[in-house]
């Protein structure tokens, strides 16, 4: 039995600005999932969750699920779904019965008795049973049982067990939970919406199952047995994320009960890498002229961040092709009294020397249009005051303040 394990498409999602659907990236994404699923003709795909971006989600990303699903089904790939948080399982679950012919099965939202969608495909081996569990909160699980169920561990327990699952048959989960190790928590990304320690459900849940095909967390890996697995999302939907090198849908291939199941990373290569990019102002400059088409978070080290510098940079990583989509920077030096001198005022201007300080306020970032015309504002302000030496921090902040006060703001 050979089928594709996929999690967290996130259908919708924008990026510091970007819609991924508008920018091509997830529309991309499906277009090679689809050649990839042509190639290997799997006998299943499984989606772990939050196929969407959030519960209601916008017209684009219906039609871009849709397109996905079509083109599996009519491929002959059984297709098997289980909402995650942000999916609404209710909207989700619209027209089952008929989509279920077409060989596409949606996990309903768990209602009384408790009983999770199944779904049992044959190779030579014999049969394998797919279990559809939609994300799962104890006070749903409560309900659908009639038992207390106070945390999510006991929740997951309580649902398996109601299902008398048979054990000596192949049997696959999938699930959509932030599943960990004793307490502890694998790499997540940045972008997840679970927070660390909340929702927790240990690994040992899941004993018995020959696979459990895992969504929620963005990075790929085991938890506690090399057949409890992420999969991660298919793009980087934070820089953090870029710490997994490689994203793919896992291609899982079951043997005979009792053999382990072959677990072999897919590839797909993103319409926009992401990257974080760390260095001297110089060397930056001198890397991203042998690069582009690239999503890019930047950090200087040598400086802050003038507007001058950041028109600079972003001149430069849209004439590649790129969109920087963060500049900051980690360079701390003594910004007192001592270290701003007639010489610098002369060769920086208030206005710039105005931005360093904002810049250095708010750890990096640069002004906006809004910010920079208020602090061009307080420097003519300053200009006008007949100030002889560069101003203190404390005399920056009054001029701020005027400024402010004069645009109403």
């Amino acid at each position: 039995m050979r089928f594709l394990h996929l999690a967290d498409l996130h259908f919708g999602k924008t990026l510091h600005g970007v819609n991924l659907l508008d920018a091509g990236d997830q529309p991309h994404w499906v277009d090679s999932l689809l050649t990839l699923a042509e190639q290997l003709r799997p006998d299943a795909v499984v989606i772990a969750g939050d196929v969407y971006d959030r519960c209601a989600p916008p017209a684009g990303a219906v039609e871009l699920l849709s397109r996905m699903l079509t083109g599996l089904t009519e491929l002959g790939i059984q297709v098997l779904l289980a909402p995650g948080n942000h999916d609404s399982a209710q909207r989700l679950a619209f027209g089952r019965s008929l989509l279920e012919k077409q060989g596409l099965t949606i996990a309903p939202p768990l209602t009384a008795p408790g009983q999770l969608a199944r779904v049992t495909l044959h190779d030579t081996h014999g049969p394998v049973d797919f279990w559809l569990m939609p994300y799962l909160f104890p006070a749903l699980a409560s309900a659908a049982l009639g038992a207390e169920l106070r945390d999510y561990d006991a929740a997951v327990r309580a649902v398996l067990t109601a299902q008398n699952i048979d054990f000596s048959r192949r049997n696959v989960l999938i699930a959509h939970q932030n599943v960990t190790v004793g307490g502890a928590e694998g790499e997540r990304g940045g972008s997840e919406s679970a927070v660390g320690g909340v929702g927790q459900v240990d690994f040992t849940a899941f004993d018995g199952f020959d696979y459990v095909a895992l969504g929620h967390i963005h990075a790929g890996y085991a938890v506690g047995r090399p057949a409890v697995r992420y999969a991660g999302s298919p793009l980087c939907y934070h820089f953090h994320e870029t710490r997994q090198a490689v994203k793919g849908p896992l291609l899982i291939e079951l043997g005979a009960k009792g053999e382990a199941p072959t677990v072999r990373l897919q590839p797909i290569a993103p319409l926009h890498p992401m990257r974080i990019a760390e260095g001297s102002y110089a060397d930056i400059r001198a890397a991203e002229a042998l690069r582009g088409g690239e999503y890019v978070s930047v950090r200087l080290t040598d400086q802050r961040v003038s507007p001058a510098v950041a028109d600079d940079l972003h001149r430069l990583f849209e004439a590649r092709g790129s969109l920087l989509m963060e500049l900051g920077s980690s360079f701390r030096a003594d910004c007192g009294e001592a270290a701003l001198t007639s010489a610098t005022l002369r060769e920086k201007g208030l206005a710039e020397l105005f931005a360093d300080f904002y810049t250095q306020k708010t750890n990096g970032a640069a002004p906006n249009d809004a910010e920079l015309a208020l602090l061009n504002r307080a420097a003519e302000l300053a200009a006008s005051a007949d100030l002889r030496l560069p101003p203190e921090a404390a005399q920056i902040e009054l001029l701020l303040e005027a400024a402010g006060k004069e645009a109403g703001v």
